[in-house]
């Protein structure tokens, strides 16, 4: 019966993991074999003409990878400083619990959500206008959660063994840190925060109402300007574009540089998970 058991709980395991393959395999197949013939180097390199009808997308790809150097630039330090304080500082209080309890809670919020608050703080309340500087603000405070829980189960997977070896030669708990807890734990933070970083290239509500535009005649100048990003022109191709029938190939070209840069970044994930398992 026991094996039976086992047998069926594998089954039901391996048919869900077939039926979920199948389902990407076929978005996959759509998205290519309809993106591809729009993907030319004129498409990468030039920008939207003619009321989008032709051209390329340089604007939103470079304002997507400006977006997200200001979150990992935001996002990034403050959350791995969060995630040694709870970690290695503050115990296991009840007020610890809590903020983790806060923190997990966080993470399960509606990106548009985020957009909402991010345009009453940074662009109403803080007086920094729709802009660059207001989205990777917003975008940064979305992936902290995900960045701090993340770096915290890291910091954890630590032998405690590792952490005495360290204090018993005379070492200090922030030098321990510094030089031994982190640089063991450095392959798994880094996996998860390019995880973090790769979801929220692909978000929209959130810079929907922090600085994203429809059009820019040129290259943002400065954090302060709006700017383009491929999952808003995206929307805007599929949706909003007064020639939808006309602009479809562009959407589906931009959908497909859209999931090539977040498989890219998954991939580099997936490579340093790889090195740590080799490593262990």
């Amino acid at each position: 019966m026991k094996k039976f058991i086992n047998y069926l709980n594998w089954s039901m395991l391996a048919g869900s993991t077939i039926i979920v393959c199948l389902f990407l395999i076929v978005i996959l197949i759509e998205l290519f074999s309809k993106g591809l013939p729009a993907i030319t180097i004129d498409f990468i390199f030039k920008y939207p003409s003619e009321g989008m009808t032709k051209g390329g997308i340089f604007p939103a790809i470079i304002g997507t990878v400006l977006v997200t150097l200001l979150t990992t630039a935001f996002a990034v330090p403050f959350g791995i400083a969060c995630a040694i304080y709870l970690g290695e500082y503050a115990g296991n209080s009840r007020t610890t619990r809590l903020i983790r309890a806060a923190i997990r809670n966080l993470s399960g919020i509606p990106s548009i959500i985020y957009g909402l608050f991010g345009l009453a703080l940074f662009v109403q309340a803080m007086r920094l206008g729709t802009s660059l500087f207001s989205a990777g603000l917003t975008l940064g405070l979305l992936s902290l959660p995900y960045i701090i829980t993340t770096t915290e189960e890291s910091l954890k997977r630590v032998p405690t063994t590792t952490r005495e070896a360290a204090l018993a030669v005379g070492a200090t708990q922030f030098e321990m840190i510094k030089d031994v807890v982190l640089p063991v734990a450095l392959p798994d933070i880094l996996t998860g925060i390019v995880l973090t970083l790769s979801r929220a290239a692909g978000e929209t509500a959130p810079i929907l109402f922090t600085g994203v535009t429809f059009y820019t005649s040129g290259l943002p100048g400065s954090v302060t300007q709006e700017f383009m990003a491929l999952p808003y022109h995206l929307y805007i191709l599929s949706t909003q574009h007064q020639s939808v029938e006309q602009v479809r190939p562009l959407a589906y070209g931009t959908a497909v540089v859209l999931i090539s840069v977040v498989f890219i970044l998954n991939l580099v994930a997936f490579y340093m998970r790889y090195k740590r398992r080799r490593y262990d």
